[in-house]
């Protein structure tokens, strides 16, 4: 893939700045950078992203409760200051709260300094609001850049990605789909990405979201495997 975008004419600094946004689709790429792809252990972690929202995360920590599971979330700053009682009510439910980001931006587009203050800025309403402290980072879309990874790893954060996905952002989503790209052939270590809002992708995604937890909850018993946190 790097081979391709140099023969491309993409000069050895672009392709160096923009390598780890492939991580997410380039098997081995995101362990031999040090991303958490997947968990230490046999559970299984799953993850929502870009919470909290009014209506879909209490769906998502209703199927969680009814069904004794665990998750984590990782939120976004301005959606953040918007619902802060959420926030406590995701920890109460005992349930993990991490970093996404404060304005939902690709990391490619930003410098340093710039995503810096807007992490810093996250972390610090997450704090506020009843979060604790976070430990974990997850960008938008999954993208890294090399300066943001070296960031991350600065400010002492995980930086966090997964190994199977729901594509429940997707407008053509049904509950049917998303469980099955989700948990079919899920094992322990997996992390799973999932969304419990729809502020920045298909409007209503979370309503289909909070219905394919279920049958992803049923796939996970039947392997005889657990939810768990990401924190260590």
């Amino acid at each position: 893939m790097i081979g391709a975008l140099l023969g491309a004419g993409v000069s050895s600094a672009a392709v160096l700045h923009a390598g780890p946004a492939l991580a997410p689709i380039v098997p081995g790429l995101g362990p031999a950078l040090g991303i958490e792809m997947r968990r230490g252990d046999d559970g299984v972690a799953l993850t929502f992203d870009d919470g909290p929202h009014p209506q879909g995360t209490p769906a998502v920590l209703e199927v969680l409760r009814e069904r004794g599971a665990t998750a984590t979330f990782f939120l976004v700053g301005e959606q953040v200051e918007r619902y802060p009682a959420l926030v406590a009510e995701i920890v109460a439910a005992g349930h993990g709260v991490e970093l996404h980001c404060f304005c939902h931006r690709n990391n490619l587009r930003l410098g340093p300094a710039n995503f810096l203050e807007d992490a810093e800025r996250a972390r610090l309403s997450i704090e506020e609001a009843g979060g604790g402290t976070v430990t974990c980072y997850r960008p938008p879309y999954g993208i890294f850049s090399a300066a943001t990874l070296r960031a991350v790893r600065q400010r002492g954060w995980r930086p966090v990605l997964w190994s199977r996905w729901g594509r429940d952002w997707d407008r053509g989503a049904t509950a049917e789909s998303i469980a099955r790209r989700a948990s079919a052939g899920i094992g322990a270590g997996d992390i799973v990405l999932l969304h419990d809002a729809d502020y920045y992708s298909a409007r209503g995604s979370w309503v289909r979201t909070a219905a394919a937890l279920p049958l992803i909850l049923d796939e996970i018993e039947a392997c005889g495997l657990k939810t768990a946190s990401l924190r260590r």
